[in-house]
Formats: C-alpha cells, structure tokens, sequence
C-alpha cells in the first residue's frame, strides 16, 4: 500500500508577512508570543534552578548515587513523549498539546515538593519529564508556525531573553531556598508560573483545526520508551547495584538492544510512524538531529556536574554555585539573540561551525581548568561554552524547520527536540556511571578530592562529545538561499 506523506492538516490562522511584519508585543501576533515566552519559562527556570540543590536533597532524602535519576528520569520521559505530542500536534492542533504538557508539568511539580524519599522524588520528576515533552516543541512549532524564516531571527531574540532571565532566576531561586528555606520551594515556585501560562494560552493562543482520522503510533511509543528505559538503567546502575558483567548488565543492554531493533522494524510499517524513516534519511534533517542529541549531552553534563563540583571541592554556597552555573544559562540567550542576524548573513552551516568550534575550545577549557578549581574561570569556561551553545541550537533547528512545510513541521521540530533529550538522558547516565565508578558510593563531601577527579574526568567526557559536534556540523550540507 503506498503511504501518503500528507502536507495537509490542521491549519493555523496564519499572520501574512506581508501585512503584518511587525514583530513584537504590540504587533497582532505579540499576545501569543507572551505566551510562548511564560510556558517556555517553565522549562527555562526548571533546567537550573534543581542542579543548584542537588547537594541539600541528598542530606535531606539520601541517595547521592541516584541523583543522577533526578535528571535521567525527567529527560527519558520527556525525550519518548516528544515524537507522540508532536505527531498529536500535527493531528488534532498545537494548542490543546501544549496545555496538556503545562498542565502535567505543574502537576509533577506540586508532587516533587511533596516527595518523601528519593525514590518517590524521581518518580515525580518522571510527571514532570511529561509535560515537559509537550511544552518545548510545541512553543517552537507555534513559533515555526506564525514566523517567518526572518522573522524567526528577532523572534529568538525574545525566546532567548526568557532564558537569559531564567539564567539568573533559577540559580539564584535554587541556591536561596535551599540555603534559607527549603528545597521543596524550587517545585512549588512552577505553580504560579504554570498558572499564568494556561491563562494567557486559552485566552490569547487560538488556531482553526482541520480534524483528519489519524492512527497514532502507539507501539512504536512503547517500544522506544522500553528501550531507552532499560539501556539507562543498565547504564546507571551497572557497577553500582549489580556488576558490569552480571546478567541484569547484559540483559538490559541485551533487551534494550532487541527492543530499538523491534522498534526500526515497527516504525517502517507504520501508517503513520512516531519516528518516520525520512526523517533520518535527508542529510539536512540527520544532521541537524545529531548535532541535537549532542547538545543535549553537553548541556546536562556541565550543567548536572558544575555545581556539586564546585561546592564539593571550594566548599561555596548553592547560591554561588548556582550563580556560576548561571554563566552558562546567560551565555546561550545572549548568543542566541544576536545569532538569527548571523546566519542570514553567512548561512545556517557556517553559523553552527562557529558555535560548535566554541563549543570545543569552552569544554577542553572546562576540563583543563578543573584541576585547579576556581569559581571565576569555571564561570567563564561556562559563559562561553553557552555562547557556543547558541549559536549551535537555535540554527540547527530553525534549518530543519524551514526544509519542509507545515505538515511535517511538527514531526520535524519533535525529532529535533527528541534527539536533544535523548542526548540529555543518555549523556547524564553514561556520566553519571562514569562518575559513580570512580567515587564507588563515597558522597562528594566525604571525598572532595576524589570528587575533583571524577568530575574533571566527566568533562573530558563533555569536551568529546563536542568534538562529534563539530563533526557533524561540517557534515551539514551547504547552504542554498534562506528560505521564508
């Protein structure tokens, strides 16, 4: 049967160009980008604000080898949800899947604030990885949708000040109430902002849907999420519960293995696949999707590890750790600002070769610096690893948006979005295996020596990862002229 790849479907109320070019608050479409800007808030202030107060729930829950599940658990759940919103998204609109993902997130939210153990706490944040794999692709698709190419570029601008805000909001949150109240308040702080996100969104955020029959790929969702599922649990509790060599060892990779098998296999005869093969298949889509799953990896390696790292072994606060790490949060937006004028000028391939060229010299710096730590050279190795960082993400991303029409830009912005989580998820438990085997059980504060070491080691693991990169940058096909 031959399969239609249809570019139909539900139909936003677009803002012509020509018409309308102002970009802004005051402009028609202003109402909507204020919306998109609070709901990208929320996953903005969550990726730093939680980092800062790793240390404070370990003494008060325990389990320091299980932190890294804190951030795994989050990013596997909102990496496997991607592809399903998205393919949703294309199906019955943007609109009641972003409130979906707003509405969870809160929700897990409230319950990590309320977590008693550890293990409920990871459970929670699973909630949360929910939502948020509804929240961010679907705020870039609605901006994919309403902007032009162009326009996208100033666009950034105010996507990017919410993180730059953000950068110095959740560090400072995170170090303030795990230093003066109590951690709890970093997941209650979500609630009002959550708040305010649904308001704006139901009342200012509206779209004329074209309803199609569509067949949701379910199978494929649970096979991937089984999959990636065993393969992080055998990767973060190999040496640590149950040895390398064990059978719970090779059958996780074993399962997981067969699974992501079974998985290409289902995905091929799919009507309408959670991961379509042609996704993989053109050189642009493929690349700028690799060049996402190692962004992903870079960006939780650094930002999972720099704060335990500097107060175990310079003994400062969460609030200087947390203001540290803000280097990075602040680099990437102001990067990201000024980036959307850059490759309109150079192009897309260009642009990403300097940011990933940047990226490489900020995390070879991170990791040679951090034999001899010190808060004011790790805040500029981060700084500049998050410029790099910027002018990395954002024109990747907007390069596979504007290959391909409405009907697969969803599907397109989802794979994007799902190759960055997987980079998360994966990076931060090959990282946390990494670090756990060097430390074997001994809490960070016990040993800042040999916590030093183990985190000089997962940077080096960081500065790799940007090598690759910078590989598949330069792989990214040359540019033609960019598009509207």
């Amino acid at each position: 049967m031959t399969k239609r790849r249809g570019r139909r479907g539900p139909r936003l109320r677009h803002v012509s160009v020509a018409s309308h070019a102002q970009v802004g608050f005051r402009s028609e479409r202003g109402p909507v980008l204020i919306a998109l800007m609070t709901t990208t808030g929320l996953i903005a202030i969550d990726s730093t604000i939680l980092a800062t107060a790793v240390p404070t729930i370990v003494a008060d829950l325990g389990g320091f080898t299980s932190f890294p599940w804190l951030f795994s658990i989050y990013l596997l759940t909102q990496a496997v949800t991607v592809p399903i919103y998205s393919k949703l998204a294309d199906t019955i609109g943007r609109k009641p899947i972003i409130l979906l993902g707003v509405g969870l997130f809160v929700t897990g939210s409230v319950l990590c604030g309320f977590a008693p153990t550890m293990t409920w706490l990871i459970v929670f944040r699973a909630v949360q990885g929910l939502g948020a794999g509804a929240v961010q692709p679907m705020s870039m698709t609605i901006v994919g949708d309403i902007y032009t190419v162009a326009e996208r570029a100033r666009v950034q601008g105010y996507i990017a000040s919410v993180w730059g805000v953000s950068a110095v909001i959740g560090p400072t949150l995170g170090g303030v109430f795990s230093q003066y109240l109590t951690w709890q308040w970093i997941f209650f702080v979500n609630l009002p902002v959550g708040l305010v996100a649904t308001w704006l969104l139901i009342g200012r955020f509206h779209e004329q849907v074209e309803h199609r029959s569509h067949r949701i790929d379910w199978l494929g969702g649970a096979l991937l999420t089984a999959a990636l599922s065993l393969l992080i649990l055998a990767t973060l509790e190999g040496g640590q519960s149950w040895a390398w060599d064990s059978w719970q060892s090779i059958g996780g990779y074993g399962l997981g293995a067969a699974l992501l098998a079974a998985f290409a296999l289902v995905e091929r005869r799919a009507d309408e696949p959670v991961l379509p093969v042609w996704v993989l298949s053109r050189r642009l889509l493929a690349t700028t999707g690799a060049i996402a799953l190692g962004v992903g990896a870079v960006l939780m390696g650094v930002t999972t590890y720099v704060p335990t790292f500097l107060e175990a072994t310079l003994a400062v606060t969460p609030l200087v750790s947390g203001l540290t790490l803000a280097t990075l949060t602040i680099g990437w937006p102001i990067a990201a600002s000024q980036v959307g004028r850059v490759y309109l000028r150079i192009g897309f391939r260009r642009t990403v070769l300097i940011g990933s060229a940047t990226i490489v010299v900020a995390s070879i710096s991170l990791a040679l610096l951090s034999r001899t730590p010190s808060v004011l050279w790790t805040g500029v190795a981060c700084f500049t690893l998050g410029a790099g960082l910027g002018f990395v993400a954002a024109p990747s991303l907007v390069a596979a948006q504007a290959s391909v029409e409405w009907g697969e830009r969803g599907v397109v912005t989802g794979a994007n979005m799902f190759a960055r989580s997987v980079g998360s998820s994966v990076g931060v438990a090959v990282l946390g295996a990494l670090v756990n085997g060097i430390m074997r059980g001994t809490a960070a504060e016990a040993d800042p020596a040999l916590f030093g070491q183990a985190a000089t080691a997962a940077f080096w693991a960081v500065a790799g990862v940007a090598v690759l990169i910078a590989a598949w940058a330069a792989a990214m096909p040359k540019d033609g002229r960019v598009g509207g």
